[in-house]
């Protein structure tokens, strides 16, 4: 190999200075005294248009309090305060308003029950009963099946980061780099790995409805390939900005102030295409070279290219059949009638007996209630932005470092690492390295790992020498 490996990506590890990710030669140890790659001699292009060289990253949100409940929460952030008390992946923010309105209407019915004389609104509890049975099932059918949705989704993102890892070792390690085009060779390499991380990154755009290439995670990685995304999004060169009452109505949970995220894709006037499906399409044209220019020379490992592409398009179409296919809407009106009756009448049911007590009853019986409705609802769709769903950003950005971490060697050769002074073959039992094994009879070898279940290293060797740990 004539160049070892780069970086893949935007990692901020390998990136400098906001600029694109280096290709770093890492030269040989007879080469080190002689070979320095100079950045004034071989300059790195600046990136454009970003802000920050990770993309993914959350850690350079603010503490607004609008970010504070933008999700998906960063499950690697670390909170000191008692779960109980936690705020950020709460559903009490979306809780504020229905909880208000439940508030004022006990205060309605106890008000005039208890100061308009004549009038009783106060009815046996056993109603309360009856219909509390009714709403516990439908309040566990549709948590059960929202979480259901949300495993599912989890489940197919495991399975695409394993894909891209299997991808990533056959292209890096098994693709065969030609003596006469070696650095061309290499070059695409990195080019397909990128394309598996954009991948990735166009699936998770795809299922936010998200059709266009103008995102800062997504841009540079298919600007160079022909797409349908591509051409469409010269239609809506910048990307729309919700308004100060939709971003607070978003995050109070209010349906009629929050935006339809397929409301850009019916404007669309040109095709918006199947972004994944386009890059799987290049990839796979890069499968097929390698396959016909004999640089996969064994048929195992074509095999394993092109299983793994399948294994793309399978977490492609199954991802978007979780996305595509939520509670019927019968079951989800039912469920969301019967749970409001039934918050409705509480203060009925509670008033004979509680009295003014009444409304802050039916305010703390309604937050439970509400709380897993709400819920359920949240993690329907476990693709989007809101807080409890999953942290597809995480996840890319986990592919990405994947994809350096394949990259960042060249391909090993077995001597290096297995004739090295540093290699305790036997160890614990022996510190011994790999070549004072090597000057030993292999009968000797033998013999020590037969008995090696059951000797005591630490008073005999290969040779009968006693007191030598080194066997």
């Amino acid at each position: 190999m004539s160049e070892d490996a780069g970086t893949i990506g935007t990692s901020a590890a390998h990136v400098q200075h906001d600029g694109e990710p280096a290709v770093h030669h890492v030269p040989s140890e007879q080469q080190k005294s002689s070979t320095t790659i100079r950045e004034d001699v071989y300059p790195i292009s600046p990136r454009r248009n970003t802000t920050t060289p990770n993309p993914f990253s959350r850690k350079n949100t603010t503490l607004d309090l609008d970010d504070y409940f933008t999700g998906p929460r960063d499950i690697a952030k670390h909170s000191k305060w008692p779960l109980f008390m936690q705020l950020h992946g709460s559903i009490l923010p979306k809780m504020i308003v229905p909880l208000f309105i439940v508030a004022c209407w006990a205060s309605l019915i106890t008000a005039i029950s208890i100061k308009v004389p004549g009038v009783q609104l106060g009815i046996s509890s056993i109603l309360l009963t009856i219909t509390g049975f009714v709403v516990g099932l439908g309040l566990s059918f549709r948590s059960s099946t929202a979480y259901e949705r949300y495993a599912e989704g989890r489940k197919y993102w495991s399975q695409l980061i394993f894909t891209c890892q299997g991808l990533g070792r056959v292209i890096w390690l098994h693709a065969v780099e030609r003596e006469n085009t070696a650095k061309e060779d290499l070059l695409a390499k990195l080019t397909a790995m990128n394309l598996v991380v954009a991948f990735a990154v166009s699936l998770k755009h795809k299922l936010r409805f998200e059709p266009y290439t103008y995102y800062d995670d997504i841009v540079e990685l298919v600007d160079h390939l022909d797409t349908f995304a591509k051409a469409a999004t010269k239609e809506h060169e910048m990307r729309p900005k919700p308004g100060i009452f939709k971003a607070v109505g978003e995050n109070l949970g209010l349906s009629f102030a929050a935006s339809n995220p397929r409301k850009l894709m019916k404007k669309a006037e040109s095709p918006l295409g199947n972004l994944p499906l386009e890059i799987l399409c290049y990839l796979t044209a890069y499968v097929d070279e390698l396959a016909l220019n004999g640089q996969l020379p064994i048929g195992m490992q074509q095999t394993a290219a092109y299983n793994s592409l399948q294994a793309l398009n399978d977490v492609l179409v199954n991802s978007e059949r979780v996305l595509n296919t939520p509670l019927p809407i019968a079951y989800a009106i039912a469920i969301s009638q019967i749970t409001w009756l039934y918050v409705f009448l509480l203060p009925f049911q509670l008033l004979l007996d509680l009295g003014w007590i009444t409304i802050p009853a039916t305010v703390a019986a309604s937050y439970i209630i509400l709380g897993i409705f709400f819920i359920g609802h949240e993690i329907e769709n476990p693709f989007g932005n809101d807080v409890n769903d999953l942290p597809l950003d995480l996840f890319c950005q986990q592919i990405v470092e994947d994809m350096e971490t394949i990259a960042a060697r060249r391909k090993p050769r077995m001597s290096e690492w297995v004739n090295n002074p540093k290699n305790k073959v036997l160890y614990p039992h022996s510190d011994s390295s790999y070549g004072v094994w090597a000057q030993r009879p292999e009968q000797a070898i033998r013999n020590v790992l037969r008995n090696r279940p059951h000797a005591d290293f630490e008073k005999m060797n290969a040779n009968g020498e006693k007191g030598d740990r080194n066997v």
